[in-house]
């Protein structure tokens, strides 16, 4: 980025988590009817490949990925006092992440996860909410949003929710100036666009990021186009919808575009959500097209796949803008129905 441009200034919502990352034998995945399961032996002594602890979490994910991209991100959640917390809150000092709306939790755990992984990189995710269950409006600065450029909402956990109608009011008296990238957890999937608070935010979203299943529960559709169209119809301005291996589809007003995922060895899954969206919001905030959007997204998931845990792999700014140049994935037109 030229030294004489400022930083777009983001912050990322939502949950740190520390994971441990247990990786066995791909002998131990099994094909059932409904689809694959990691079967190991009750009484069994099972002896892994490798034990590496990360930080994750899709706020995690996010501040640090936008800071290795050349923003001034922040990061608004929480974690505990303890040891968990403590690594989370200086892995994102360390990647420059602004962590003064942190906040710390005393006598309570903070997010972990231990993530049961094969060679083929599919993965089982035991997990504690700890802390993130409390990121809720008491936690949220409303005033801050108004400072930034663009902000990343990440899942948030079901009760957490009513951090939504704070977000919504301060992005309204924004009136229009800050972006908003929406990521919907399970909680707001379960209950649909439908709902009161949830129409209200998609109508403030810039760039709403869901996977298929997910698009298809939130909008109670049978197929990805009447999602995408029920979703632009709630406000929503740019609608991306991904499809693991089968790529991504990205849809405005004026059209639909596709990128087919760049098929190359995965190591490990955990991450590639975040990191796809991390390269889309980028793209956004630079004031990049729908087709270069898709692109940064994929190349950016890309890397994360290839390497253990969900930051190893996220791009830098430089590397980012040498990918998008030199071998950038293939993007396509496509009609809407």
């Amino acid at each position: 980025m030229d030294a004489s441009r400022s930083k777009p200034r983001t912050m990322s919502i939502g949950g740190a988590t520390f994971d441990l990352f247990v990786r066995t034998d791909q002998k131990f995945m099994k094909e059932d009817g409904g689809g694959k399961t990691l079967n190991l032996p009750i009484g069994a002594k099972v002896r892994v490949l490798d034990v590496i602890e990360t930080c994750g979490g899709g706020a995690s994910n996010t501040a640090v990925g936008l800071s290795r991209l050349q923003c001034d991100a922040a990061f608004c959640g929480v974690v505990g006092s303890d040891q968990w917390g403590e690594k989370l809150l200086k892995n994102l000092q360390s990647e420059h992440v602004d962590t003064r709306w942190a906040t710390v939790v005393d006598g309570e755990t903070s997010s972990f996860s231990i993530i049961l992984s094969v060679s083929s990189g599919e993965r089982i995710i035991l997990y504690e909410p700890g802390t993130n269950e409390h990121l809720h409006d008491v936690t949220f600065d409303r005033e801050e949003i108004r400072h930034r450029n663009w902000i990343f909402l990440n899942h948030l956990h079901k009760d957490s929710i009513a951090i939504q109608d704070d977000l919504s009011h301060a992005l309204g008296q924004a009136a229009g100036s800050v972006g908003l990238t929406w990521n919907p957890g399970g909680a707001q999937v379960e209950q649909g666009c439908s709902a009161p608070a949830h129409l209200q935010l998609l109508g403030h979203t810039s760039l709403l990021l869901l996977n298929k299943e997910e698009a298809l529960a939130f909008t109670k559709k049978e197929n990805v186009e009447e999602a995408t169209k029920k979703l632009l119809d709630t406000g929503a301005r740019i609608v991306c919808i991904t499809d693991g291996g089968n790529g991504a589809t990205a849809t405005d007003k004026n059209g639909s575009w596709y990128c087919p995922s760049k098929g190359e060895d995965v190591v490990d899954t955990t991450g590639a959500g975040d990191a796809f969206g991390i390269g889309c919001t980028w793209a956004l905030v630079n004031g990049f097209d729908l087709p270069t959007m898709l692109q940064a997204g994929t190349i950016n998931a890309t890397s994360v796949l290839s390497q253990m845990g969900a930051q190893a792999g996220l791009l830098t700014d430089i590397e980012m803008r040498t990918r998008l140049q030199s071998r950038p994935p293939d993007v396509s037109a496509r009609k809407h129905s």
